[in-house]
């Protein structure tokens, strides 16, 4: 039979050796855990915590990825404080805000809050303002309105600040162009505020010539709207600053007006000076001193008939028989036929 293996160490005297003198058997293990010294103890993490902890680094990484891509897309709508924005960073297309739109806007603004956000450029952290405002012009006016109006601290605010879109256009001409487009889609501009934003970005340097800008900011407008805008320019060119209400200029008016200074270069200056003698107070005021300056279009001509064009043949019953190659004219017979039945 096998022997058992001895759990006991084996002991090292003899059994003669006296009873004190013998070591004291081993102790069972203790099944309670040990007291915790005063020392620290130092423990490695297991690997399902180190993977947890990789995990969550990684996902926060990925978010703050994602928000920094959101945010240099222009996809992050962010709340900046209107003191923050620059109005003047590009030379605005609109002229002057309609007082009736402007009052409902405010109180829309008022009622349901701002639901779309503006387009401001960041010009960087050592800028100030930090932003330059591309589009959005009317809602930011709107909100500086209700602030300056605002009663309580609360209401000041509340129209504090405004949601805006962070937009990285890589050179001016895209943040024209961003401009532009967002007035043409949501409130139409007049043709002179149109022509105005051609010759401003051409002033600046934007783009080399007029021809250059008008197909660069209206490449989406049909080429008979670019024509018209283009013959505006001249005017522009010609009398910024000396009408009082250019948006009120009627295409009519103002396509008149621009072949007239293409036909008489010294046209817009004597317009300029009546103007300012002139002082006109309301749209309809200007636009008479304008048509007044306009040179008269002759009055059409008639041509004389021909000499025995028409003949006239009275005959017995009291009828005339009118004959010769002026009746087959429709506009003589149209001409006939009037007078005729202003004689009954």
């Amino acid at each position: 039979m096998a022997k058992r293996k001895r759990l006991d160490p084996a002991r090292l005297i003899s059994p003669e050796a006296p009873q004190e003198a013998q070591p004291a058997p081993l102790a069972a293990p203790s099944r309670s855990p040990a007291p915790l010294s005063s020392a620290p103890m130092t423990r490695r993490a297991p690997i399902a915590d180190v993977a947890g902890d990789a995990a969550s680094s990684a996902a926060l990484q990925e978010v703050v990825g994602v928000l920094e891509a959101a945010r240099s897309e222009g996809r992050m709508i962010q709340r900046i404080p209107l003191e923050d924005i620059d109005v003047s960073y590009l030379v605005r297309d609109r002229i002057a805000a309609d007082e009736d739109e402007m009052q409902v806007l405010c109180a829309s603004l008022a009622a349901r809050g701002q639901q779309t956000a503006i387009e401001v450029a960041d010009l960087g952290p050592e800028a100030n303002p930090r932003w330059g405002l591309i589009s959005g012009w009317r809602r930011l006016t709107a909100l500086t309105r209700l602030r300056d109006a605002a009663t309580t601290a609360e209401e000041a605010a509340a129209y504090g600040s405004v949601l805006a879109l962070a937009r990285q256009p890589s050179e001016a001409a895209e943040a024209y162009q961003a401009m532009v487009e967002e007035n043409e889609i949501r409130v139409g501009l007049s043709y002179y505020e149109r022509a105005r934003i051609v010759a401003r970005a051409v002033d600046k340097s934007v783009y080399p010539d007029d021809r250059a800008g008008l197909s660069a900011l209206f490449a989406s407008a049909s080429r008979a709207k670019r024509s018209k805008i283009g013959s505006f320019v001249r005017i522009v060119r010609a009398l910024d600053g000396a009408l009082q209400f250019p948006a009120s200029l009627t295409e009519r008016t103002g396509l008149a007006l621009a072949g007239a200074i293409d036909a008489d270069p010294a046209l817009g200056q004597r317009l300029e000076r009546a103007l300012q003698a002139a002082a006109p107070e309301t749209p309809v005021a200007e636009a008479k001193v304008i048509a007044a300056a306009l040179p008269r279009a002759p009055r059409p001509t008639r041509p004389a008939p021909a000499k025995g064009a028409v003949t006239v043949e009275p005959q017995a019953d009291g009828r005339l028989l009118l004959s010769g190659p002026l009746t087959a004219d429709a506009g003589f017979r149209a001409r006939l036929a009037r007078w005729l039945k202003e004689q009954e």
